[in-house]
């Protein structure tokens, strides 16, 4: 598992609607003040063991102001999905994503990071697995880690 790892100070993501939906953008997870927001993506050998050492990487990791952690301030998350973080560019133009899980494999354990957080006491809001969402956040320091398990 792979997370991009980013020290906020507040952080959304909204999903877009259906082509029906003509009131726009709605807001399905948010964290207010300090916290922590992570892009997290699956690759095809990962386990529900991975998600859960992942979680308590994210948990415990200090990178809030003063070198706290989530943990130490009980400062929120916001965990993302986000397969494009196994996309391979090395070669061509174009990305390829053989190296990402597919979504049966990938949503499961992206919800057991979330669960496992919960589990540790951390409060934890999500995005939407596969749906077409936009994230805003202001990045504190800027301050960006990647975490791989």
């Amino acid at each position: 598992m792979r997370a991009v790892v980013q020290r906020v100070d507040g952080a959304s993501v909204s999903v877009v609607g259906t082509a029906d939906d003509l009131s726009g953008p709605v807001i399905v997870g948010e964290i207010v003040g300090e916290g922590l927001c992570a892009l997290v993506g699956v690759t095809h050998d990962d386990t529900p063991e991975k998600a859960a050492q992942l979680a308590r990487k994210l948990w415990s990791l200090r990178i809030l102001e003063g070198e706290k952690s989530c943990s130490d301030v009980n400062a929120p998350l916001l965990v993302i999905s986000q397969f494009t973080l196994y996309g391979d560019v090395r070669k061509g133009r174009r990305p390829t994503w053989n190296a990402a899980a597919p979504g049966e494999v990938a949503e499961p354990l992206v919800d057991e990071v979330v669960a496992r957080l919960r589990a540790l006491g951390a409060r934890v809001e999500t995005g939407r697995f596969g749906a077409d969402m936009r994230v805003s956040l202001t990045n504190h320091g800027p301050f960006t880690v990647i975490v791989e398990v």
